[in-house]
């Protein structure tokens, strides 16, 4: 796994965040020592993925990244057949993907495309995976597609929706933005790096709270709603329709 070093030397202008070549060959480091419970949270919603998985349907994962989940799903499948259809806007990562299935001799259709989730039509989907993705669009875009997902499930589908969240007071931001440095710093990651990144990501990234995300889920039409894995400024979401 290569180091993410991308913002280990001083800078004398942050450009905003992009997922480019740079982050994608560091991508797994990255998320790992920024993300508190990645693996777990791919884990198990590789596991929902194959307990509401529906014969002859699809799964979508929409802002794909470069396949960590899309990989935990073929493991949690086993030799069961499935259709997956990953989404991401980012080439590098989409390539990546791709290069990492034929090295694996992933035979499973996967359907990868290099593209914006917003177009994404969403059709006999029994499961919709949203990964840290949703926080990159504008908010207008952001209920669309919570709406498009639900329109383009089966009954009994399932969204999946993980994001990084915000607090509605300053004293409870204030804890949470405590343990998430910490949580960095304790993975090795220096003051500085942490640093630029956060201006890095500033305007990119655009957080909402999870009671925010929840009504967007529930205005959608879903009834059945379970914040399933909470960390501070991480949620995520599972809604059945």
């Amino acid at each position: 796994m290569k180091k993410d070093k991308l913002f280990k030397d001083k800078k004398d202008r942050i450009k905003p965040f992009e997922f480019n070549k740079e982050v994608t060959r560091v991508f797994n480091d990255m998320l790992t020592r920024s993300v508190p419970l990645y693996q777990e949270s791919i884990k198990r919603q590789a596991q929902l993925a194959l307990r509401f998985f529906q014969d002859k349907s699809r799964i979508y994962d929409l802002g794909c990244s470069h396949g960590n989940l899309g990989l935990e799903i073929v493991e949690a499948f086993e030799k069961k057949s499935f259709l997956m259809v990953g989404v991401d806007s980012s080439q590098p990562m989409i390539d990546k993907y791709k290069n990492r299935l034929e090295k694996k001799g992933i035979n499973q259709d996967f359907d990868l495309v290099c593209g914006k989730i917003e177009d994404t039509k969403i059709e006999n989907a029994s499961v919709v995976l949203i990964n840290l993705t949703i926080q990159f669009l504008s908010i207008p875009k952001r209920k669309q597609i919570i709406e498009k997902v639900y329109h383009g499930l089966l009954p009994g589908g399932i969204l999946v929706l993980t994001e990084k969240i915000i607090q509605p007071s300053q004293r409870l931001t204030n804890i949470q933005d405590d343990f998430y440095k910490q949580f960095k710093l304790e993975n090795g990651y220096s003051e500085l790096e942490i640093s630029q990144k956060r201006d890095a990501l500033e305007k990119v990234l655009v957080p909402e709270s999870l009671q925010t995300h929840e009504k967007r889920i529930e205005d959608a039409g879903f009834s059945d709603i379970l914040v399933w894995l909470k960390w501070f400024n991480f949620a995520s979401i599972l809604a059945i329709k």
